[in-house]
């Protein structure tokens, strides 16, 4: 399967889902999943037994989304199957089999950033994900059950949870099966060797017994029960149940040759350079005083909808552009002015969506396996939230005065509260945090700086940049940085980047997506698993694999 062939759009909306169905009812969402066996975002296989590939994820993604964004007075979300006796049977086979290399690392990776926006959902946003299991829920449907609080199984003999890549495919689950068995749910190591190599899985008792799912149920009353206990969690919700949520239209993009644009947002690609120039506008004009308003034309949520569209286009499309360059243009005054509404209003639902929003946002660009340098030149706004965008960058360069012939004036960056708390990355600290590991008291020596415009000797003094070349050394400086970026292994920078941008406390974020770029990255590449005889090529023809019997 070759993604660059066919560009893979993100945008959908529920009247365009072909795989789930929303409806609602006594504060409960029900997303229910009824897979179109010819809907395959690709040709050449079918999503047979409610299996998925990419565009199954991309409408899941969204209906998450727009539930936090549309339904305020939804307190908890089931997930369930149209489908009888069976709920789920992960990702599809022959899709994998067809898929390259890098569609595969890149589809686990969006379907493990979309479970967790399902975990934060119920952790964040008091909109809690239940999971109702009516059959078979194996390999990817059993993980997309584990990103849920709550696990109903039906018990009824037949119906199981399974992680079979092991025996049956030479893999590992893909979507953080593995650290959400052990670190969320807590099952006992000896539990999960077995259950992990047990092609059939576990059920009824067992399954509870071994923490694998919370609640057992007869058939005949697990809608019933699912959804009493959905309306009792719902009832419990601190989501404000008669307030109006705000409509997410289509994000606005077009494509002209090698450039993107949005209306907050430019991506220009330098095929050659193997490089993408990522342009973050600012906003044009102040905050309005009622965010609800605004809606999804509020800047910081607009630009958050366009940056997201966009790296996702890039890494499932561009996969050859390996840089991104990360600049902004505007008025870094308006973009404090937005920060200090965010931060004013952080006990309002819409609010803290938002907020939530550019957290997930930032995330996805940190765990991007892309080098990302910031240029930090007269007329950028990184100013809080922006600045963060820079934070995020494996280095970054700043104009130490104007350039010759310009009337900008020089530029700066400039801290807010914003910088200091709502935007943790993956390992549970701040970027700044994350930065100054070695010496915390910086941190708080910079809260002092909250506000202040910092021009780049300031800013390299106070440790929020890598360089500050002068007018002389930029274009070279800054030319040398992307050039070599390009002439090195892609591999090899993506395991140096993902062992760099995470320091510190390890989590059950950092440890999936860790092992992500490790496992994905070799096993996905073994002859065991994807040789011409290994499990993942031969599965479902009866033939038999061929191992390679050597542990290295």
């Amino acid at each position: 399967m070759d993604s660059a062939a066919a560009p893979i759009d993100f945008r959908t909306d529920p009247s365009r889902y072909k795989h789930w169905k929303l409806a609602f009812e006594n504060g409960v969402a029900y997303l229910t999943m009824d897979v179109n066996e010819e809907g395959g975002l690709k040709p050449g296989y079918k999503l047979k037994l409610n299996s998925y590939d990419l565009g199954v994820d991309i409408e899941l993604a969204d209906a998450v989304q727009r539930l936090r964004f549309e339904h305020p007075e939804i307190g908890a979300v089931v997930i369930r199957s149209q489908r009888d006796r069976i709920f789920c049977s992960g990702a599809n086979i022959n899709m994998l089999g067809l898929s390259t290399h890098d569609h595969k690392v890149n589809f686990c990776k969006f379907t493990n950033e979309t479970r967790l926006a399902i975990e934060d959902a119920s952790t964040q946003s008091g909109q809690t994900y239940i999971c109702s299991i009516n059959g078979i829920a194996a390999g990817g449907g059993y993980e997309l059950a584990l990103a849920c609080e709550q696990i109903l199984l039906a018990d009824d003999g037949s119906s199981a949870v399974s992680l079979p890549e092991l025996p049956l495919l030479a893999v590992l689950p893909g979507t953080g099966g593995l650290t959400r068995l052990v670190d969320k749910r807590m099952v006992r190591r000896d539990h999960a060797d077995f259950f992990c190599t047990t092609a059939e899985g576990l059920r009824g008792k067992r399954a509870r017994e071994w923490r694998l799912v919370d609640q057992l149920i007869p058939p005949s009353k697990l809608v019933e029960q699912t959804q009493k206990i959905a309306e009792e969690v719902a009832a419990k919700s601190s989501r404000p149940k008669d307030a109006k949520g705000i409509a997410l239209p289509t994000v606005e993009r077009q494509i002209d040759g090698d450039t993107l644009r949005y209306a907050n947002l430019t991506v220009e690609i330098d095929r050659e350079g193997r490089s993408a120039k990522f342009r973050l506008n600012g906003p044009s004009s102040a905050p309005l005083a009622d965010v609800h308003a605004a809606g999804a034309a509020f800047w910081p949520l607009a630009l958050a909808r366009d940056f997201d569209d966009a790296m996702m286009h890039l890494r499932l499309n561009e996969t050859e552009i390996g840089t991104w360059v990360l600049t902004s243009q505007g008025d870094g005054a308006l973009v404090e002015a937005y920060d200090d509404v965010l931060a004013k209003n952080a006990d309002d639902w819409l609010v803290r969506e938002i907020v939530l929003y550019w957290k997930r946002t930032l995330k996805r660009l940190d765990v991007s396996s892309r080098s990302l340098i910031a240029l930090i030149e007269p007329g950028s706004c990184f100013t809080g939230t922006l600045l963060e965008v820079a934070l995020a960058a494996d280095r970054s360069y700043m104009l130490d005065g104007v350039f010759e012939g310009s009337n900008l004036p020089a530029a700066t960056v400039r801290l807010t509260g914003m910088n200091f708390g709502p935007y943790p990355m993956g390992n549970g600290l701040t970027r700044l945090a994350t930065r100054f590991l070695h010496d915390p008291s910086q941190v708080d020596e910079l809260k002092g700086e909250i506000g202040e415009a910092l021009d780049a000797a300031a800013a390299e003094e106070a440790g929020l940049v890598t360089f500050a070349p002068d007018d002389i050394d930029w274009e070279d400086e800054v030319r040398l940085a992307v050039e070599e970026r390009a002439g090195f292994s892609p591999d090899g920078l993506i395991g140096m980047e993902a062992n760099l941008r995470f320091p510190g406390p390890e989590t059950m974020e950092t440890k999936i997506f860790a092992r992500l770029s490790a496992w994905q990255n070799w096993i996905f590449q073994r002859p065991n698993a994807t040789g011409p005889e290994g499990a993942l090529k031969l599965y479902g023809t009866g033939k038999q694999s061929k191992y390679d019997r050597k542990r290295a």
